[in-house]
């Protein structure tokens, strides 16, 4: 089982938000990079990017976080915000990224997504963000009348490495994870699933490695990590010791 820690970038911050409001940030570290290379140190094998400000905006806000996040780590890394094109997908993936993550994009576009995969095979993933059942986009400020599910099933074909599925109500809450939501839409789907959203304890990681079997891949937690709610040793532990 993966285990991910998340670094959300705003004007070149490490943050947290709340239900993904952008007026509701925490600021948990001024370097990103030191944070990703503490992560590194503690032994994450793979970590979760995310470009706030790109994701409400469009295009890519924190490069230069980017860049110094990516030469201060060895492990590899993700990417999401803000990312609506071919060419900045392989703007990004010649930084050094392992993948990128279509949102926004993978919602209005799909076709965006088959060409993506195509062109750059097990690179791509797409987040599916949801509230109630229902897709988020631009940054979860807009609701579709989509739904997770469905979108989950456009795409089980376009060749997508993994989906990461967010439940926005639990997101930045430490209520802990909707473990049945994320069940539902695992067993839904044949494509490996990453859960994020309330991962806040030691309980909830337990509870999504029991969701192996209906296929989720890993897991993505910020809040918890930097609150200290949630060891990152205890963590993989949990996760079979490497992740």
């Amino acid at each position: 089982m993966l285990f991910l820690p998340a670094i959300d970038l705003k004007e070149g911050r490490c943050v947290r938000l709340r239900q993904g409001r952008m007026d509701d940030a925490t600021v948990f570290g001024e370097d990103p990079a030191a944070q990703a290379a503490a992560w590194q140190a503690g032994g994450a094998p793979y970590l979760h990017l995310v470009d706030l400000d790109g994701a409400i905006e469009g295009s890519p806000r924190n490069l230069d976080a980017v860049r110094s996040i990516l030469s201060a780590i060895d492990i590899p890394a993700e990417l999401g915000g803000g990312i609506r094109d071919l060419d900045r997908i392989e703007a990004y993936l010649t930084l050094g990224l392992d993948r990128v993550i279509l949102g926004t994009a993978a919602a209005r576009d799909p076709k965006l997504v088959r060409r993506a995969c195509a062109a750059f095979p097990g690179q791509i993933a797409v987040g599916i963000d949801a509230a109630d059942g229902q897709v988020a986009v631009r940054g979860w400020v807009e609701l579709l009348y989509l739904t997770a599910t469905d979108l989950a099933a456009e795409l089980a074909d376009a060749g997508v490495s993994c989906f990461i599925y967010t439940d926005i109500s639990r997101d930045g809450m430490m209520q802990g994870h909707n473990v049945e939501a994320t069940r539902a839409f695992a067993a839904a789907t044949s494509v490996p699933v990453i859960a994020s959203g309330g991962i806040a304890s030691l309980d909830d990681v337990h509870a999504i490695c029991a969701l192996e079997k209906v296929g989720v891949a890993g897991m993505i937690s910020g809040r918890a990590l930097y609150d200290g709610a949630l060891d990152l040793a205890e963590a993989l532990a949990a996760c079979g010791g490497e992740g």
